[in-house]
């Protein structure tokens, strides 16, 4: 079984990185990936198959994020929101394909609804489509037919610019 700092170590990046498709607010974006950690390691003892630890967390995740989105949604924002993410959130090879390039990305990921942003977050992390639909509780029908939607607006968004 894997420690909680294993699982930290190992996920925390691509975590940090699903936080920030769902939160563009600096502070509530930390915020939000605490909530994330915690209830990663409240839920751990209960893995019952370590082997599919990355899809456990990844659903505990955007369970996490589903439940932020919805407390904050009647929220306005306090203060201005900040379009970059955390500078931990990306790889080396992420940064080198240039800011804005990514900045682009992030914008129009964070602008699809919520079932095509959860997907494309996923696949963005290199899930596959059966990981996906363990982790969100879908079919792997359904998890291709909202991939293949989710790059239809991504590619409408990303050409209006």
């Amino acid at each position: 079984m894997n420690t909680f700092q294993e699982v930290s170590d190992e996920l925390g990046p691509a975590l940090a990185r699903i936080a920030a498709s769902y939160e563009r607010n600096a502070a509530l974006r930390e915020e939000l990936l605490q909530d994330i950690m915690l209830a990663i390691f409240r839920s751990l003892p209960r893995l019952k198959d370590p082997s599919k630890l990355k899809t456990y967390a990844f659903r505990i995740a955007h369970n996490c994020c589903v439940d932020h989105v919805v407390q904050h949604a009647a929220c306005p924002p306090a203060e201005g929101v900040s379009d970059d993410l955390a500078s931990d959130a990306f790889t080396p090879e992420q940064e080198a394909l240039g800011n804005e390039r990514t900045t682009r990305l992030v914008r129009a990921v964070r602008q699809l609804e919520l079932p095509y942003r959860q997907v494309i977050t996923l696949l963005l992390e290199d899930l596959s489509y059966v990981e996906i639909g363990e982790a969100l509780g879908i079919s792997v029908a359904n998890v291709g037919v909202r991939v293949n939607r989710a790059k239809g607006l991504l590619k409408e968004l990303l050409h209006d610019r």
